[in-house]
């Protein structure tokens, strides 16, 4: 007997059997809920627990004021860790001082911290998609407030290196858990904006951090208040994100059902994820084959390497920004450390400008689902905008590159930041979306990869900038990370030509012909089946 497919919902019991739709309505309870439903609920045929379009438990079901106040706490926690990386920075020269080292050591406390950034997805990520956003990041929050404290403390500088590089492991799981959540709640029709926001996060923080700790730096407060600062926007996330943001990962969601469903019935009757259903592997293999996915998929997946070699270069390239500037605007042109954070308006104000375009890309999404037959857009839809920018960011790095220095008036390198930002923004927000898009539940092990490769480049940037901008002089320090830029810029429209061709052959992605539903990977299997049966 073919297994069937059974949908529990507040007092209906839906069962699927091809095209056959049986409603038992009941007032039972959920022990004898099994009603006309076929299968003998037992191990070896057991029901299979799925949602009903109208099941209000459904996350795409919650009200948008719920989801609305869902994605503001992903925006806040990603950009509070985001935040952290950099904050350190405006008050670099007086830390140093203090703790008895070189402002090389010192920096140190960015490279290790984005360093974390990389190691914490490889276990997070994973880990969400076995047990469940909500625990894994209110754990990893956790911890992450305590390390905030110790680099509050910290009275050498070996200490506090080490807390930099722990707060930046645990720190890191809303850079990969956060886009899991925003796919789990938002439809690909509707999580545009809900994307936007989550996903400048990670730019618009690191911008944050100096223009905050250098004026805090040259106050009475003084460079270690800027930790408190850290430790307080942790801790309000902390207990914001524990408030505000449930459980929303749909195969954890139907797990906890099917068990709740099965206790019910005295164990009587077998109730099983959709998921776990095509997926029944022990917890150990499970947890084994999605920390290894991350790896899998830069080793295997076109889309997956060369998305996170672009975003990669793109965050590096930002960062290392944090090492530049000082030099560019503190030394050459003798700003003060205020100052010098004030230098970082132009790129600020490019990210926001970038992320306010999003409504545009929506709207040729839109568009594009118009067009489909089925209605639904195809992942490339989402590189309109990284097409474009993809343009912009070349732009603006020659742009900064060749007007760093006397008698340019120093304006004119801090408007060359609007583009950059722009650009890095929406390659970041875009190339994200196409990501999520392409591989729906997986696409917190996809993230993953992509955060593991950028925080290896983040981490190396800022150390090799200062010799490079000392040895080959401003101009051509920045040139060449434009050059570096401008040999991405074929990659989005690579992906907008051939993206579909690609996913065809991805065992990950969801392929052209397919609808990503669990429903139609099985029938299609059954089909495959019933016209090999036919051929013998």
């Amino acid at each position: 007997m073919s297994r069937q497919t059974c949908v529990e919902f507040n007092e209906q019991l839906v069962c699927r059997e091809k095209d056959v739709v049986t409603v038992t309505v009941t007032n039972e309870p959920e022990s004898g809920r099994h009603g006309q439903c076929p299968g003998s609920g037992t191990v070896e045929d057991p029901y299979v627990v799925d949602w009903d379009p109208d099941d209000k438990s459904y996350p795409y079901n919650w009200s948008n004021g719920r989801r609305w106040l869902i994605t503001l706490q992903l925006a806040l926690s990603t950009l509070t860790v985001a935040f952290c990386s950099s904050a350190i920075t405006g008050g670099l020269a007086a830390l140093a001082k203090e703790m008895h080292c070189s402002q090389e050591v010192a920096l140190l406390g960015v490279s290790l911290y984005v360093i974390g950034f990389g190691l914490g997805p490889l276990v997070f990520a994973p880990l969400s998609e076995v047990l469940g956003r909500r625990p894994v990041f209110l754990l990893t929050y956790s911890v992450l407030t305590l390390f905030l404290l110790g680099c509050a403390l910290s009275r050498n500088i070996v200490a506090m290196l080490i807390c930099r590089l722990f707060a930046g492991i645990f720190g890191s799981s809303p850079l990969t858990n956060a886009s899991g959540v925003v796919s789990d709640i938002w439809t690909p029709r509707e999580r545009g904006v809900a994307s936007a926001l989550y996903a400048s996060a990670p730019f618009l923080g690191p911008v944050l951090g100096p223009l905050v700790s250098g004026w805090v730096a040259e106050t009475r407060l003084g460079w270690r208040f800027n930790f408190w600062i850290m430790l307080m926007c942790a801790g309000f996330s902390l207990v914001f994100g524990f408030l505000a943001t449930p459980e929303t990962y749909s195969p954890v969601l139907l797990r906890k059902r099917a068990k709740r469903l099965s206790k019910a019935s005295g164990g009587q009757k077998r109730y099983i994820s959709k998921h776990d259903l095509l997926h029944a592997r022990s917890f150990r293999v499970i947890l084994r084959t999605n920390m290894t996915r991350p790896f899998t998929f830069l080793a295997t997946e076109p889309i997956v390497l060369l998305i996170a070699l672009y975003i990669s270069i793109a965050y590096a390239i930002l960062y290392s920004f944090f090492a530049a500037f000082p030099i560019v605007f503190q030394e050459h042109r003798h700003f003060s450390t205020g100052q010098g954070g004030l230098a970082f308006l132009g790129v600020g104000a490019g990210v926001v400008i970038g992320s306010a375009l999003t409504p545009i890309q929506n709207r040729l999404y839109w568009r594009a689902m118009d067009r489909s037959p089925e209605g639904k857009a195809p992942p490339e839809a989402r590189l309109y905008l990284p097409m474009f920018s993809a343009i912009v960011l070349p732009i603006g790095l020659f742009w900064f590159a060749w007007t760093t220095d006397l008698p340019v008036h120093y304006i004119v390198p801090i408007l060359a930041g609007i583009p950059i930002g722009l650009g890095t923004a929406q390659i970041m927000i875009g190339l994200t979306q196409y990501l999520i898009d392409t591989y729906g539940i997986f696409c917190a092990s996809a993230i993953a990869a992509t955060v593991l490769l950028r925080s290896i480049l983040a981490a190396v940037f800022p150390l090799i900038s200062p010799p490079m901008y000392k040895k080959l002089g401003n101009h051509w320090a920045v040139t060449i990370f434009a050059c570096i830029a401008l040999a991405c810029t074929p990659i989005p429209w690579l992906f907008y030509k051939y993206g579909a061709l690609i996913r065809s052959k991805s065992q990950y992605a969801r392929h052209p012909s397919v609808p990503p539903t669990v429903f139609s990977i099985r029938d299609t299997n059954a089909t495959n089946e019933k016209k090999a049966q036919m051929s013998v």
